[in-house]
């Protein structure tokens, strides 16, 4: 069981959480799709962190050995060509769209209705990714549209919808609302 093949190892030993995750984030994107890595650990607690980071990220957890107090945790990375593909090639960064918000442009929000609520960009339209389907029609195509969301992962899903769609100025903006310094307004009543 001891001789699995790692194409890289990871020292995280002595880093107590988020430790390991940051570090196995930076790692991770060194390595070719389809390698595997090896994080040697001994924070209890990063199997589990460890475990559900890579199911969110997309890359596959193979199984954690225990070696007395080190837990040696494999992951492969995701092959990649599924992700890239699927990029929507508009994008701004936040500071970008701080500065074009004076022009007459639109601020497509598609985070949930409580999310919106709590903080938005001042006057952006509230369609949440999973009703954008049947809500398109509020939109116009002549529009440049910036589409935001938490971190710039349902924007990009929402900004492809679209482009589908035949809107044909649709910008994604990264990162999005969860570094978002600009003016926000909330609508909780």
């Amino acid at each position: 069981m001891e001789s699995i093949k790692a194409d890289s190892v990871l020292d995280a030993k002595g880093l107590a959480c988020p430790m390991p995750i940051v570090k196995t984030k930076k790692a991770i994107t060194n390595l070719e799709g389809g390698q595997v890595l090896l994080v040697e650990a001994t924070d209890k607690g990063s199997t589990a962190d460890i475990k559900a980071w890579a199911e969110k990220a997309g890359h596959q957890y193979l199984g954690t050995i225990e070696d007395g107090d080190l837990l040696k945790h494999y992951l492969r990375k995701a092959s990649g060509e599924e992700k890239i593909e699927k990029k929507h090639p508009n994008t701004v960064n936040n500071e970008e769209l701080e500065a074009k918000l004076e022009n007459d442009i639109v601020v497509l929000d598609v985070r949930e209705e409580a999310e919106y609520a709590f903080n938005h960009i001042p006057n952006a339209v509230s369609i949440p990714m999973g009703e954008l389907e049947s809500r398109m029609n509020e939109l116009n195509k002549e529009d440049e549209i910036y589409v935001v969301c938490r971190t710039g992962n349902r924007s990009d899903l929402a900004s492809q919808k679209l482009a589908e769609n035949g809107f044909s100025k649709v910008i994604n903006v990264v990162p999005g609302m969860s570094e978002w310094s600009g003016k926000t307004d909330s609508s909780q009543s």
